[in-house]
């Protein structure tokens, strides 16, 4: 108890100080210095077959399980490990082999120091970390290392000492985002030669290769090479990528990174560069929920509006988006989407602006279905689309360990989100409440008559996770189908989701075995494009969908199709419409809705009706409005029964009540890649969409 009083006394004297001027405050100089390139662009690539490493050859066996009507494979391609700057801020000290090792079902840390165990493994995971500076900050708090002498490097010296592990290091951790500003600045005025921080990311990048090759077991859990190019605009809007590659044979000595350039075509130029030597990648953009309207603009980098030139090179090199994972879902808001019930699904609708409190982020350019209507209307005017992209869900963890499970969600912060009260889900003391509250970007809401933390942490989900539909669990296989976008997403249950198109689906596709081999002969998958029927009549394809509840999860209320087309005039549309209920429940046919099914959630214990809804819903659908002539493009999308969201399962386990201004139970999901119908008439005849 002394000592907890104590290092509260020393925190509030620490911010105190910091108040007063004798905190770490960020000069000009280092904000700027950040926003500059500070390393030259390298091209250099690492050979790892010249070394004889096994681990990268391709697998001399026939592979187990392998189907050529395919498998639903399900992963996380968004993690983060120590050498990652923030996540070490965080206390986490999990490395890119423990984080494995958790992906394939085994016990690892948190960094308050419990255990964190998947109820199953998952199939494929891919460690993340930012590019820049990767692997400087546990480095620079090894006070046995050199590069902790520098001054800038204290403030991390004993950072994660097992006695700091606590609530009590916020001011410390805060203070600890300073340091990748004080480095940068450093190198701009010459105090520090730029190959000391690259030389320690070139280790921490080596490491992550080798730790990804040790855990690949073709067949059973694949790996993927991977890092985070983190970039915002000048207003802190987010526009961040991970960049997966193919295979691990070859690969680049440093991944290119902010400190190269902020530029996002730039490192379309580096991809491209590295492909025509044979290393293989894609970027996938996250968070454009984010993104203040910068994601999904319709300009370059200098502000020029798209040439076809751009379009190409972003869809070749993007072929995906992440659209859900812990910090929001991407697919729509409901100022964009106002005829959609469900729009306002788990948004976090601000961005961060410095040490204060988060600011709104403005819808318009922020997410997926607006961008989907937009690349057809770029298309209308003779322009490839650079928006048909595929869909993934992942997680954006900061301690190595996916968070999909609303029931043990313990958010991305490590030791600042480890406690329900922390989280802002359960009241908090007074005192605590009273000193936290007065740090910067961080505050104390009133509800209910008890104090809560108000922090964005609220807003954090248990999501996501990116799903495959591939021959086999190898890299090759689920490589391929992440280029050809035959992707889903869910919000973190393991739901199976097929969908085709057609002209030739027959009557009973879906009742007889066969059916997928089938619907992949006769039509095309998600992720495809969709020519108009070659008869020359005009009619409608038909959709084929199947979605699988989890088995660990609630069953399901509805199947949906959205659809988007733009029109003779050049104006873009999108409509829901629900295409298979619960139960065999029939829809309305004004509204295009299933009646409600009636299933309810128990707040006092989060039990829910598992008779009410389906484990499976099937059906073939025409899209009654078809226009040979207009493009447009479809996506499925399936919504479970209501279940309790994470935040109503830590007051249970508290014994308080659920917050009231907080969403008790929320409707867990999955949604297609879509399927994009290109007319062979008008604009689009004369330019045919580059998919790469």
């Amino acid at each position: 108890m002394i000592g907890r009083s104590l290092k509260a006394a020393c925190f509030v004297a620490g911010l105190l100080l910091a108040s007063c001027g004798g905190g770490n405050q960020q000069s000009q100089e280092q904000r700027t210095a950040i926003r500059q390139p500070l390393f030259a662009t390298e091209h250099t690539i690492i050979d790892r077959r010249s070394s004889n490493n096994a681990a990268v050859d391709e697998p001399t066996t026939t592979i187990r399980h392998r189907n050529e009507a395919r498998n639903a494979y399900f992963g996380d391609l968004h993690v983060h490990t120590k050498y990652s700057f923030d996540a070490y801020a965080f206390g986490t000290l999990a490395s890119p082999s423990d984080a494995y090792r958790f992906a394939k079902g085994e016990a690892i840390k948190h960094p308050a120091g419990f255990d964190l165990q998947l109820r199953e493994p998952l199939d494929f995971y891919g460690v993340t970390d930012h590019g820049f500076f990767m692997g400087v900050s546990p480095v620079a708090a090894d006070t046995t290392s050199d590069f902790s002498k520098y001054p800038f490097s204290k403030v991390l010296h004993d950072l994660n000492a097992p006695d700091n592990m606590d609530r009590w290091s916020i001011l410390d951790r805060m203070r600890s985002f300073a340091v990748a500003r004080a480095i940068a600045a450093a190198i701009v005025d010459g105090t520090l030669d730029p190959e000391e921080p690259l030389a320690i990311t070139r280790s921490a990048w080596a490491d992550s290769i080798d730790a990804a090759d040790e855990h690949n077991d073709p067949g059973n859990f694949t790996t993927f090479v991977a890092y985070e190019y983190s970039i915002t605009a000048e207003d802190n809007g987010s526009l961040h990528r991970n960049v997966i590659f193919k295979n691990s044979d070859r690969v680049p000595e440093v991944p290119f990174s902010r400190m190269h350039s902020l530029n996002v075509e730039d490192l379309w130029d580096w991809m491209d560069t590295l492909r025509e030597a044979g290393v293989e990648s894609l970027a996938i953009p996250h968070n454009a929920n984010k993104s203040n309207g910068h994601m999904f603009k319709l300009e370059d980098w200098a502000g020029d509006p798209f040439d076809d030139d751009y379009a190409v090179q972003r869809i070749r090199n993007e072929p995906l988006v992440e659209i859900t994972q812990i910090k929001g879902t991407s697919e729509t808001h409901p100022a964009l989407s106002t005829r959609d019930e469900w729009a306002d699904f788990e948004l976090v609708s601000t961005r961060g602006v410095g040490m204060g409190a988060p600011v709104a982020s403005k819808p318009e350019g922020s997410y997926v279905r607006q961008a989907l209507r937009q690349g057809m209307a770029l298309e209308a005017r003779g322009i490839t689309n650079p928006f048909a992209f595929g869909f993934i869900g992942s997680s954006d963890t900061h301690t190595g360990t996916s968070q999909n499970d609303e029931a043990n969600f313990i958010s991305k912060l490590g030791v600042l989100s480890a406690e329900a009260d922390l989280r802002g889900s359960v009241p908090v003391g007074f005192l605590e409440g009273l000193m936290i509250g007065i740090i910067p970007g961080q505050s104390v809401a009133e509800v209910d008559g008890e104090n809560y933390l108000g922090s964005q942490t609220t807003e954090f989900g248990a999501s996501g996770l990116a799903a495959v539909w591939a021959e086999e669990n190898t890299r090759e296989s689920i490589y391929a189908a992440l280029r050809r976008k035959e992707t889903f997403a869910t919000s973190g249950p393991r739901m199976r989701l097929r969908f085709f198109a057609g002209y030739g689906l027959p009557d009973d596709l879906l009742e007889t075995t066969g059916g997928v081999a089938r619907a992949y002969a006769l039509g095309v998958t998600m992720g495809a494009d969709l020519a108009p029927d070659p008869d020359g009549t005009g009619r409608p394809p038909r959709f084929a969908l199947w979605a699988q509840a989890d088995a660990n999860s609630a069953p399901l209320q509805r199947l949906q199709i959205i659809k988007g087309w733009i029109d003779a005039t050049g104006e873009t549309h999108e409509a829901v419409i629900d295409v298979a209920c619960a139960g065999g429940a029939e829809i309305n046919p004004t509204t295009n809705r299933c009646p409600d099914n009636g299933a309810t959630v128990n707040l006092s214990d989060c039990s829910y009706s598992a008779k009410t809804g389906s484990s499976e819903l099937r059906v073939l659908w025409t899209d009654p409005n078809f226009n040979a002539n207009e493009r447009a493009f479809y996506y499925a999308r399936v919504l479970e029964n209501p279940t309790c969201r994470w935040n109503t399962w830590d007051a249970i386990r508290a014994g308080t009540q659920p917050r009231s201004d907080l969403a008790a139970t929320l409707q867990e999901r999955a949604w297609s890649s879509p399927i994009q119908y290109v007319p062979n008439t008008g604009a689009d005849a004369n330019s045919t969409p580059v998919r790469r």
